[in-house]
Protein backbone atom coordinates (compact mmCIF):
# COMPACT_ATOMS: atom_id res chain seq x y z
CA UNK A 1 0.00 0.00 0.00
CA UNK A 2 1.19 3.52 -0.79
CA UNK A 3 0.22 6.74 0.84
CA UNK A 4 0.21 9.88 -1.20
CA UNK A 5 -1.13 13.33 -0.14
CA UNK A 6 -3.41 12.04 2.58
CA UNK A 7 -4.89 9.27 0.42
CA UNK A 8 -4.26 5.59 0.73
CA UNK A 9 -3.77 3.74 -2.50
CA UNK A 10 -3.98 -0.05 -2.56
CA UNK A 11 -1.40 -1.76 -4.73
CA UNK A 12 -3.09 -4.62 -6.51
CA UNK A 13 -0.09 -5.82 -8.54
CA UNK A 14 0.66 -9.45 -8.06
CA UNK A 15 3.34 -10.67 -5.71
CA UNK A 16 6.23 -11.94 -7.76
CA UNK A 17 6.95 -14.80 -5.38
CA UNK A 18 3.40 -16.06 -5.23
CA UNK A 19 2.97 -15.71 -8.91
CA UNK A 20 6.00 -17.79 -9.76
CA UNK A 21 4.85 -20.95 -7.93
CA UNK A 22 2.17 -22.04 -10.37
CA UNK A 23 4.48 -21.51 -13.25
CA UNK A 24 7.17 -23.65 -11.65
CA UNK A 25 4.72 -26.50 -10.93
CA UNK A 26 3.29 -26.22 -14.38
CA UNK A 27 6.68 -26.42 -16.03
CA UNK A 28 7.61 -29.44 -13.88
CA UNK A 29 4.46 -31.33 -14.88
CA UNK A 30 5.05 -30.61 -18.55
CA UNK A 31 8.60 -31.90 -18.34
CA UNK A 32 7.47 -35.13 -16.67
CA UNK A 33 4.78 -35.66 -19.29
CA UNK A 34 7.32 -35.17 -22.07
CA UNK A 35 9.67 -37.63 -20.42
CA UNK A 36 6.93 -40.25 -20.13
CA UNK A 37 6.05 -39.85 -23.79
CA UNK A 38 9.62 -40.12 -24.98
CA UNK A 39 10.88 -43.73 -25.45
CA UNK A 40 13.23 -44.96 -22.78
CA UNK A 41 16.74 -45.53 -24.01
CA UNK A 42 18.21 -48.85 -22.92
CA UNK A 43 21.16 -48.73 -20.63
CA UNK A 44 24.54 -50.12 -21.52
CA UNK A 45 24.02 -53.29 -19.39
CA UNK A 46 20.70 -54.00 -21.11
CA UNK A 47 22.27 -53.49 -24.55
CA UNK A 48 25.10 -55.90 -23.75
CA UNK A 49 22.58 -58.47 -22.45
CA UNK A 50 20.50 -58.26 -25.63
CA UNK A 51 23.60 -58.63 -27.82
CA UNK A 52 24.61 -61.79 -25.91
CA UNK A 53 21.17 -63.29 -26.34
CA UNK A 54 21.17 -62.53 -30.08
CA UNK A 55 24.58 -64.21 -30.45
CA UNK A 56 23.43 -67.31 -28.55
CA UNK A 57 20.30 -67.57 -30.68
CA UNK A 58 22.39 -67.37 -33.85
CA UNK A 59 24.69 -70.14 -32.58
CA UNK A 60 21.68 -72.40 -31.94
CA UNK A 61 20.32 -72.13 -35.45
CA UNK A 62 18.97 -68.63 -35.41
CA UNK A 63 15.85 -69.54 -33.40
CA UNK A 64 15.17 -68.50 -29.86
CA UNK A 65 13.77 -71.05 -27.54
CA UNK A 66 10.28 -70.25 -26.31
CA UNK A 67 10.06 -69.03 -22.72
CA UNK A 68 7.38 -69.83 -20.24
CA UNK A 69 6.46 -66.15 -19.88
CA UNK A 70 5.80 -65.58 -23.59
CA UNK A 71 2.56 -64.48 -25.11
CA UNK A 72 1.39 -68.02 -25.83
CA UNK A 73 2.50 -69.38 -22.45
CA UNK A 74 0.11 -67.21 -20.53
CA UNK A 75 -3.04 -67.88 -22.52
CA UNK A 76 -2.54 -71.66 -22.99
CA UNK A 77 -1.95 -71.48 -26.77
CA UNK A 78 0.73 -73.78 -28.21
CA UNK A 79 4.04 -72.13 -28.79
CA UNK A 80 5.67 -72.07 -32.20
CA UNK A 81 7.72 -75.13 -33.00
CA UNK A 82 11.48 -74.94 -33.36
CA UNK A 83 13.38 -75.49 -36.58
CA UNK A 84 13.67 -79.29 -35.99
CA UNK A 85 9.90 -79.92 -36.14
CA UNK A 86 10.07 -80.33 -39.90
CA UNK A 87 11.62 -83.81 -39.56
CA UNK A 88 9.71 -84.83 -36.40
CA UNK A 89 6.43 -85.97 -38.07
CA UNK A 90 8.32 -88.14 -40.56
CA UNK A 91 10.32 -89.81 -37.82
CA UNK A 92 7.15 -90.34 -35.78
CA UNK A 93 5.48 -92.07 -38.73
CA UNK A 94 8.50 -94.35 -39.20
CA UNK A 95 8.49 -95.21 -35.52
CA UNK A 96 4.81 -96.10 -35.70
CA UNK A 97 5.36 -98.29 -38.75
CA UNK A 98 8.30 -100.02 -37.06
CA UNK A 99 6.29 -100.60 -33.87
CA UNK A 100 3.42 -102.07 -35.88
CA UNK A 101 5.75 -104.42 -37.75
CA UNK A 102 7.34 -105.58 -34.51
CA UNK A 103 3.91 -106.20 -32.99
CA UNK A 104 2.83 -108.32 -35.96
CA UNK A 105 6.08 -110.29 -35.83
CA UNK A 106 5.70 -110.96 -32.11
CA UNK A 107 2.11 -112.11 -32.54
CA UNK A 108 3.09 -114.44 -35.39
CA UNK A 109 5.94 -115.88 -33.32
CA UNK A 110 3.66 -116.37 -30.33
CA UNK A 111 1.04 -118.15 -32.46
CA UNK A 112 3.69 -120.45 -33.93
CA UNK A 113 5.06 -121.33 -30.50
CA UNK A 114 1.53 -121.96 -29.21
CA UNK A 115 0.77 -124.37 -32.07
CA UNK A 116 4.05 -126.20 -31.59
CA UNK A 117 3.46 -126.44 -27.86
CA UNK A 118 -0.02 -127.80 -28.46
CA UNK A 119 1.39 -130.44 -30.82
CA UNK A 120 3.95 -131.43 -28.23
CA UNK A 121 1.23 -131.78 -25.62
CA UNK A 122 -0.81 -133.93 -28.00
CA UNK A 123 1.98 -136.37 -28.88
CA UNK A 124 1.66 -139.98 -27.68
CA UNK A 125 4.57 -139.52 -25.30
CA UNK A 126 2.97 -136.63 -23.43
CA UNK A 127 -0.50 -138.23 -23.34
CA UNK A 128 0.85 -141.56 -22.04
CA UNK A 129 0.05 -141.54 -18.32
CA UNK A 130 2.07 -144.71 -17.83
CA UNK A 131 5.16 -142.47 -17.78
CA UNK A 132 3.81 -140.09 -15.16
CA UNK A 133 0.96 -141.72 -13.18
CA UNK A 134 2.50 -144.52 -11.14
CA UNK A 135 -0.63 -145.22 -9.12
CA UNK A 136 -2.84 -145.72 -12.22
CA UNK A 137 -0.15 -147.88 -13.84
CA UNK A 138 0.11 -150.15 -10.82
CA UNK A 139 -3.67 -150.48 -10.68
CA UNK A 140 -4.09 -151.54 -14.32
CA UNK A 141 -1.23 -154.05 -14.17
CA UNK A 142 -2.62 -155.55 -10.98
CA UNK A 143 -6.20 -155.95 -12.23
CA UNK A 144 -5.27 -157.21 -15.71
CA UNK A 145 -2.67 -159.64 -14.29
CA UNK A 146 -5.20 -161.04 -11.83
CA UNK A 147 -7.81 -161.48 -14.58
CA UNK A 148 -5.42 -163.39 -16.86
CA UNK A 149 -4.26 -165.64 -14.03
CA UNK A 150 -7.88 -166.60 -13.26
CA UNK A 151 -9.16 -167.23 -16.81
CA UNK A 152 -6.11 -169.33 -17.73
CA UNK A 153 -6.19 -171.47 -14.60
CA UNK A 154 -8.65 -174.38 -14.32
CA UNK A 155 -8.99 -177.99 -13.21
CA UNK A 156 -11.25 -180.99 -13.90
CA UNK A 157 -13.75 -179.82 -11.29
CA UNK A 158 -13.39 -176.01 -11.65
CA UNK A 159 -14.07 -175.34 -15.34
CA UNK A 160 -17.56 -173.93 -14.65
CA UNK A 161 -16.23 -171.44 -12.09
CA UNK A 162 -13.47 -170.36 -14.47
CA UNK A 163 -16.05 -169.80 -17.21
CA UNK A 164 -18.12 -167.51 -14.96
CA UNK A 165 -15.02 -165.56 -13.94
CA UNK A 166 -14.17 -164.96 -17.61
CA UNK A 167 -17.55 -163.34 -18.15
CA UNK A 168 -16.73 -160.75 -15.48
CA UNK A 169 -13.13 -159.89 -16.42
CA UNK A 170 -13.28 -160.28 -20.22
CA UNK A 171 -15.30 -158.34 -22.77
CA UNK A 172 -15.56 -157.71 -26.47
CA UNK A 173 -13.30 -159.64 -28.78
CA UNK A 174 -11.37 -161.26 -25.92
CA UNK A 175 -14.54 -162.78 -24.45
CA UNK A 176 -15.68 -164.03 -27.87
CA UNK A 177 -12.35 -165.77 -28.55
CA UNK A 178 -12.23 -167.28 -25.08
CA UNK A 179 -15.79 -168.62 -25.31
CA UNK A 180 -15.04 -170.22 -28.70
CA UNK A 181 -12.02 -172.15 -27.35
CA UNK A 182 -13.17 -172.91 -23.82
CA UNK A 183 -15.53 -175.67 -24.95
CA UNK A 184 -12.54 -177.76 -26.01
CA UNK A 185 -10.70 -176.91 -22.75
CA UNK A 186 -13.61 -178.17 -20.65
CA UNK A 187 -13.64 -181.51 -22.53
CA UNK A 188 -9.85 -182.02 -22.24
CA UNK A 189 -9.83 -181.11 -18.57
CA UNK A 190 -12.54 -183.64 -17.87
CA UNK A 191 -11.15 -186.46 -20.02
CA UNK A 192 -7.42 -186.09 -19.25
CA UNK A 193 -7.77 -184.90 -15.69
CA UNK A 194 -5.84 -181.81 -16.80
CA UNK A 195 -5.00 -178.99 -14.47
CA UNK A 196 -3.57 -175.71 -15.73
CA UNK A 197 -2.08 -173.15 -13.39
CA UNK A 198 -1.09 -169.75 -14.79
CA UNK A 199 1.03 -167.13 -13.05
CA UNK A 200 1.86 -163.64 -14.33
CA UNK A 201 5.62 -163.17 -14.18
CA UNK A 202 5.71 -159.61 -15.44
CA UNK A 203 3.20 -157.12 -16.83
CA UNK A 204 4.23 -153.80 -18.31
CA UNK A 205 2.01 -150.96 -19.47
CA UNK A 206 3.16 -149.68 -22.85
CA UNK A 207 0.45 -147.05 -23.12
CA UNK A 208 -2.07 -145.72 -20.61
CA UNK A 209 -4.82 -143.27 -21.43
CA UNK A 210 -7.78 -142.00 -19.47
CA UNK A 211 -9.91 -145.05 -20.29
CA UNK A 212 -7.72 -147.57 -22.10
CA UNK A 213 -4.44 -149.35 -21.61
CA UNK A 214 -2.07 -151.50 -23.65
CA UNK A 215 0.05 -154.06 -21.84
CA UNK A 216 2.71 -156.64 -22.53
CA UNK A 217 2.26 -159.63 -20.22
CA UNK A 218 4.64 -162.56 -19.57
CA UNK A 219 3.14 -165.78 -18.19
CA UNK A 220 4.41 -169.02 -16.70
CA UNK A 221 1.99 -171.95 -17.14
CA UNK A 222 2.22 -175.36 -15.44
CA UNK A 223 0.34 -178.37 -16.98
CA UNK A 224 -0.43 -181.31 -14.76
CA UNK A 225 -2.04 -184.58 -15.86
CA UNK A 226 -3.07 -187.20 -13.44
CA UNK A 227 -0.30 -189.76 -13.13
CA UNK A 228 2.23 -187.78 -15.18
CA UNK A 229 4.95 -185.25 -14.45
CA UNK A 230 4.10 -181.59 -14.68
CA UNK A 231 5.34 -179.54 -17.60
CA UNK A 232 6.06 -175.82 -17.67
CA UNK A 233 5.60 -173.42 -20.55
CA UNK A 234 6.01 -169.69 -21.02
CA UNK A 235 3.64 -167.40 -22.86
CA UNK A 236 3.78 -163.80 -23.97
CA UNK A 237 0.59 -161.80 -24.64
CA UNK A 238 -0.32 -158.37 -25.93
CA UNK A 239 -3.37 -157.20 -24.03
CA UNK A 240 -5.75 -154.30 -24.46
CA UNK A 241 -7.87 -153.27 -21.48
CA UNK A 242 -10.61 -150.71 -20.94
CA UNK A 243 -11.85 -149.02 -17.81
CA UNK A 244 -15.51 -149.96 -17.40
CA UNK A 245 -17.63 -149.42 -14.31
CA UNK A 246 -14.60 -148.41 -12.27
CA UNK A 247 -12.53 -151.54 -13.06
CA UNK A 248 -10.23 -152.67 -15.85
CA UNK A 249 -11.63 -155.26 -18.27
CA UNK A 250 -9.61 -157.15 -20.88
CA UNK A 251 -11.07 -156.53 -24.36
CA UNK A 252 -8.41 -158.04 -26.64
CA UNK A 253 -5.71 -160.70 -26.29
CA UNK A 254 -3.02 -161.44 -28.89
CA UNK A 255 -0.43 -164.19 -28.52
CA UNK A 256 3.14 -163.17 -29.41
Amino acid sequence: MKRTAGTTVTDTSPDPETEEVPKTEESRESKESRKSKEPRKPSESEESKESKESKESEEHGGHEEPHGDGENAGNGQPEEATGTTGASPRRTRWLRVLAGALTVALLATGATLFVKGQRLRDTPATSNHALTDTEATDRVTGEVGSALSKVFSYGPRSTAATKETAKRVLAGKALQQYAALYGQVEKQAADQKLTLTTQVVHAGVTRLGTGSAHLLVFLDQVYEREGKAATTAAAQLSVTAELRGGRWVVVEITSR
